[in-house]
């Protein structure tokens, strides 16, 4: 008869906790990478400083990631792209006004990738996106272009429902965008872009940026089709 596996654990720990060791590895080289790379910059972190941070050998690393450019493209994956299906799912069964779900929209953002350390990837592409091609190509077909389509639903919603007024929607999504831009420069950049003696909410920035945006793009009540 086969050993449970919580008596296994308590007969022979070190086995046990090797084990769950070796079942977490993945994840926590993703972790200490996404530190790193925020820290550090793509260029100037070296794989054998995320092996360490992780508590694993350089060969380990690449039995998981073949190369520090495949070991950036997951962590871009794990912390940013892999939610899309997540987002646009939630924006499927959506119920109320375009105006609440673009107010949704932002909101939802900033608590799930804006004040994370994950927003530290888009200043990193920012920064370094032109010495590095193939990444900067892979972050656009990643997380651009699913970030564009999600915002022109949203907008195109909108107008198809006549709560927006007819706008360049193509354009239209910047002025969404611009906003978590700056929250995420400001973020990863000491925040010095901001008076000191004005500190800056960013939930409360987000909340003025989106009926900023909203006021531009509501039509005007009685205002023709």
């Amino acid at each position: 008869m086969p050993t449970p596996r919580f008596l296994a654990d308590k007969l022979c720990p070190v086995r046990s906790k090797r084990e769950r060791r070796k079942e977490a590895r993945p994840g926590e080289l993703l972790a200490a990478a996404l530190d790193l790379f925020v820290e550090k910059g793509f260029a100037a972190t070296r794989s054998e400083e995320v092996a360490a941070r992780a508590g694993v050998s350089k060969g380990t690393l690449f039995l998981y990631f073949p190369s520090k450019e495949e070991l950036f493209k997951a962590v871009v994956v794990e912390n940013l792209s892999g939610r899309f299906s997540e987002w646009n799912q939630e924006f499927e069964t959506f119920e109320g006004s375009t105006a609440d779900m673009l107010r949704y929209c932002m909101r939802i953002w900033w608590e799930r990738v804006g004040m994370t350390k994950a927003s530290g990837l888009t200043k990193l592409m920012m920064s370094e996106g032109a010495n590095f091609p193939e990444l900067a190509e892979f972050y656009r077909r990643e997380v651009i272009r699913p970030g564009h389509t999600l915002l022109r639903r949203i907008l195109q919603r909108g107008i198809d429902r006549g709560e927006f007024a007819p706008v360049d929607v193509d354009h239209a999504i910047y002025a969404v965008i611009a906003p978590m831009m700056f929250l995420m420069l400001w973020k990863h950049s000491a925040m010095v872009c901001v008076d000191e003696d004005a500190p800056l909410d960013p939930e409360k920035y987000l909340a003025t940026q989106a009926e900023t945006v909203l006021y531009g793009l509501t039509r005007p009540p009685g205002a023709a089709a």
